[in-house]
């Protein structure tokens, strides 16, 4: 397949439109590797006006007198399988290049009048060339919210052009935000939803579901809005231009999902240490407001060099590791900041996009990296591993061998939850543990020595962990912590690492005093007794892992 993509755009390569062009090619290019792609750069190729003298007609048939590029243009024109018309919205229209290109193709049809079988227009001329079986798509952005409405004048002239209903297109409102570093995670996934409808079309073609994806919004109408009023950097009282990081400011509030809000406003300051230049946003059940005297107590606060926190909302450094490395610092409520995302992630296509808009869930990374959100597919469960353990724990105290015979049972019927959640290596290798020693104790190795002993082997287990790269608990409490995306996260693996260490202590503790226990009256209740303890810390780590997060992100503690 020869491929003539048409770039239209005056900026070149840097137009928001040859993103979404690149992805497609590149999904064809994954479904056909072979394919032969040519580009026409119209921005710098010498392309003059038509004169309008039909000299191609009748001087010179099929040849223009104006002597550039075009010639060689109408040749690739002419010997593509698919054109890709990529272009930019500009005034309802294409770009003037692109306007040019078309104009000059009057060499390609005959002067003689035909009348049209599709319902377009009123008359046309026939083709020189023998294109019918030649495609095209045309891919472009606009800066409105939505394409929807926008296009009436470029589809009737490809109508002329090429066919009515033979052509596809792909056309993408707010197209200027694929030039925002700090909506990469938006803009990303609508380029992929590009690509595969590249990898479609060669494959039999765009499929509805792919084809829904790319009507969808990237942002609520409302939030765009507000974005692309605060990009100008104007302030709409005073006409007047407006400092920086006031910018950044509202075009970070304009993210705001106001269906995050939780019964109650929250006060977000920005302390821009090195600018000294304060802000708050109000969150509200109404939406957003930035305030620029700072009047409200904040709910949170989050004191940055300006640059640090541009850098970080971009990409170009992780806002794991500067929070790590304490190079911003947060004080207040530090669970705004673990549930970043809610407030100003984008939102799920149920949230963000009215039915109408369809064919009928940047963001500062700085944040939304320690965020809290739902790890997608199965999660792990911790009531797998302790299961095992438990239930030996308790039933072998009381009976020696039934308690060993129902816990070896269910160390064998565990593996059959996995189906529901993921399981770890800790589930598994507890389950071998707890059978052996329930087999040691059913062929005659007495409780007293097997029970404290498992409970060493937990201990073990745990305090080793914490020499890993991720400690036992980081398994389980990523769940709650964006999923496996807070593996990378060094202030949740830290947080982990010594809870690990703590409960790793607690159960190496215990088989001395669990020893000492078998040799009493207290035999038969020692799974009992030995539960008091772990629920007693079981509240420490509820309260730890939201206590020192907040504490080290305040700046207390290195």
């Amino acid at each position: 397949m020869n491929i003539l993509a048409v770039n239209a755009s005056p900026k070149g390569e840097k137009s928001n439109t040859w993103q979404l062009t690149c992805a497609f090619l590149e999904g064809i290019r994954s479904a056909l590797p072979n394919v032969t792609i040519e580009k026409i750069e119209l921005r710098t190729a010498d392309v003059r006006p038509c004169l309008g003298c039909f000299s191609c007609w009748n001087k010179t048939p099929g040849k223009c007198c104006i002597q550039d590029d075009m010639a060689a243009f109408l040749e690739k024109r002419r010997n593509a399988d698919l054109v890709i018309w990529s272009f930019p919205l500009y005034y309802f229209n294409v770009p003037g290049p692109l306007k040019n290109f078309i104009d000059r193709q009057l060499p390609m049809v005959l002067p003689f009048m035909t009348d049209r079988t599709d319902g377009t227009g009123n008359g046309s001329h026939p083709a020189r060339y023998d294109l019918s079986a030649q495609k095209h798509v045309l891919i472009s952005t606009c800066g409105f919210y939505t394409a929807r409405g926008n296009y009436d004048s470029v589809l009737s002239m490809f109508d002329h052009m090429c066919g009515k209903n033979n052509y596809t297109t792909i056309f993408c409102g707010q197209g200027e935000l694929f030039r925002v570093p700090e909506l990469k995670q938006r803009t990303a996934a609508y380029l992929e939803a590009v690509l595969q409808a590249g990898k479609e079309y060669v494959s039999g073609g765009i499929t509805p579901t792919t084809f829904r994806q790319l009507e969808q919004l990237l942002f609520p109408k409302e939030v765009f809005e507000a974005m692309a009023d605060a990009s100008w950097g104007i302030s709409k009282d005073s006409g007047q231009k407006e400092e920086e990081s006031l910018i950044f400011t509202r075009q970070m509030a304009a993210l705001y999902n106001k269906s995050a809000w939780a019964g109650k406003d929250l006060v977000l300051e920005m302390h821009y240490t090195d600018l000294n230049h304060r802000y708050q946003i109000l969150l509200t059940k109404d939406g957003s407001r930035v305030l620029t005297d700072c009047p409200y107590p904040y709910t949170t606060k989050i004191e940055t060099p300006f640059r640090v926190w541009c850098d970080i909302a971009s990409g170009r450094i992780s806002g794991q590791q500067a929070l790590f490395e304490q190079r911003y610092r947060v004080q207040g409520d530090f669970s705004l900041m673990m549930k970043w995302d809610d407030f100003f992630g984008p939102e799920t296509d149920a949230k963000a996009t009215n039915s109408k808009e369809l064919s009928e869930k940047g963001t500062p990374s700085s944040a939304k990296e320690p965020s809290k959100q739902s790890a997608p597919g199965q999660t792990t469960n911790m009531n797998l591993l302790l299961l095992p353990w438990i239930s030996f724990w308790i039933l072998a105290a009381i009976h020696a061998t039934n308690g060993s015979l129902i816990s070896l049972g269910i160390c064998l019927l565990t593996p059959v939850l996995f189906y529901r959640f993921q399981k770890t290596f800790y589930d598994m290798l507890s389950g071998l543990i707890v059978g052996s020693f329930c087999l040691l104790t059913l062929t005659g190795s007495p409780v007293e020595i097997t029970l404290p002993l498992s409970y060493l082997a937990f201990g073990l287990m745990w305090s080793i962990s914490c020499f890993l790269r991720l400690p036992l608990t980081a398994h389980y409490s990523m769940n709650d912590y964006g999923g496996t995306n807070a593996l990378d996260n060094l202030l949740f693996l830290r947080t982990n690492r010594i809870l690990t260490a703590a409960w790793g202590i607690l159960y190496l503790l215990t088989p001395i005093w669990t020893r000492a226990l078998m040799q009493t009256a207290l035999s038969a209740y020692v799974g009992a007794i030995n539960s008091v303890l772990p629920a007693g810390m079981g509240l420490f780590t509820a309260w730890f892992q939201k206590w020192y997060p907040a504490h080290f992100a305040a700046g207390r503690r290195r």
